[in-house]
Order: structure tokens, then sequence, then C-alpha cells
């Protein structure tokens, strides 16, 4: 079983490499973020003529969601149940695990938090508190759970180009950074880090500077597992291949195989 992450920076922009991604690695679900269109917009017709099933969460301009599956989601969540919100950022569904069983996938874009000391990395760390808490009662429903998506948090230096120049920066400050650790606290783990991989290894590339071509980067979309699928890992990687596309995501898809 496939399962992937990315952040497709516009999916009206996207669309065409969504699509030619999924036909050379197909994939049991890949989640999406920064659709940014509104629901009636989104383009299930054309996963449909590609043999995919899809579940999203529009909104105008900015973020939304969406999981692309080659089987029927159940038990659709949109959102963190109980947090007033106006931005789309989270959807999430059950699906087959390939194994007899289920697993629950949630899809997520966390908020950006813009800088330190800004209203918004206040938004940031109320968002993360609620859905550490919902995360926690669905690991308790669903002991094969997947949290994934664009983190926007950095766990350590390894996953920064310039951890000196960076230190204390958006995506890799140290409130950031715990929450994302009180979230592993779950249960959870960091698929990517389960298999030794190259160094500066990043997902998230800066579109000035020739950000991507000097890999000057940072790893901020993780897949996270919980501890019944651990042992079913078998491969995760970083896919760097889209992000040398023409009018590319600044984001790379992430990619879970589990045995």
């Amino acid at each position: 079983m496939k399962i992937a992450t990315w952040n497709v920076n516009s999916l009206s922009v996207r669309l065409p490499q969504v699509l030619d991604w999924l036909a050379a690695n197909p994939t049991d679900v890949l989640a999406l973020q920064e659709l940014k269109m509104t629901g009636d917009k989104f383009p299930a017709a054309a996963f449909a003529e590609a043999g995919y099933q899809a579940l999203w969460f529009g909104q105008k301009t900015y973020n939304g969601v969406a999981l692309i599956s080659t089987s029927t989601g159940s038990g659709v969540v949109k959102n963190i149940p109980g947090f007033e919100d106006e931005m789309s950022r989270v959807i999430s569904a059950t699906y087959p695990d390939g194994a007899g069983g289920q697993i629950r996938v949630i899809g997520a874009y966390f908020p950006n938090g813009q800088a330190p000391d800004s209203d918004k990395f206040v938004y940031k760390m109320r968002w993360l508190d609620a859905l550490r808490e919902w995360v926690r009662s669905e690991m308790q429903q669903h002991p094969q759970l997947v949290l994934m998506g664009d983190y926007n948090i950095t766990f350590d230096e390894l996953d920064m180009w310039d951890p000196v120049g960076l230190k204390d920066t958006i995506h890799c400050t140290d409130a950031e950074r715990a929450q994302l650790q009180a979230l592993v606290g779950l249960g959870l783990t960091d698929s990517f880090r389960l298999f030794d991989q190259a160094e500066k290894s990043f997902s998230w590339w800066d579109y000035r500077e020739f950000g991507f071509r000097r890999n000057r980067g940072l790893r901020i979309d993780h897949i996270l597992i919980s501890q019944a699928l651990k042992p079913r890992a078998s491969a995760c990687l970083i896919d760097r291949v889209p992000r040398k596309n023409e009018r590319p995501s600044d984001h790379a898809p992430v990619v879970l195989t589990l045995a």
C-alpha cells in the first residue's frame, strides 16, 4: 500500500502534473494541500477518468485539502471538530488497508504562522493544540492511523539547509517543534526517519534565488504513523522529480510504502 502527501500550491495550475505523477506512481491514498479553489471547481471528473476517487474541502484563493484514493473513503471529517476555523485545512477518512483491516488517514495543511511574534503564530499554536487533542481521540478509535501533510514545521537541524541562519525563524522555532514532538508523543512516528536517508533531504524549496537548484530547502512535509503501522512501513522517500517540472509546486511529494 502506498500513501503520499503533496502540497501542490494550486491544483488548477498543477492538475496535469498531479495526474501525470499518479500515472507514473500508482498510489492508494494521496493527500493534497493548498488546492486554492472552491469546492465547486474541484476536478473530480479528471481524477475519476484516471481511476481515482476524491474527497475534497476547498476554499477560495487559499488553503484547501483533498484525499485522492483508489477505494472509497468512509467516516469523512472536515477540519478539527470543536475548533472554529474559517480555513479549509483538514480532511480525514477511513480506507481499506490492503490487509483486511482499515486505516484512518488524516490529511492536513498546518498553518504557516508567518513569524514568531505575529497573530498568525498565535493561531498556529491554538490550532496545533486542538489538532493534538483531536488526534488523541482518533487514535483511540483507529489503531492504524496516518497523519500527513504540509506541517510547516521542521523536526531539527537535519531538516534545514542552514541551521545557523534559520535558527528560531518560522518553521524552526522551539515552540513549533515542541508541538510537533507532542504529536509524536501521542504514539506517532516520523516514517521518513525510520530509514536511512541522504543528508540534506528536503521537501520544500523557495522559488527565489534558485533554491531548488542550490538545494536550499526545508523538510516540512511529514507522514506520521501510529505504532500499529510502524512494523508495516517498508520505505519512505521524497520524490524530487516533480520539483523539476516546468511551473512546479515549491513542494515535492513524500511517499510511504506499507508492506
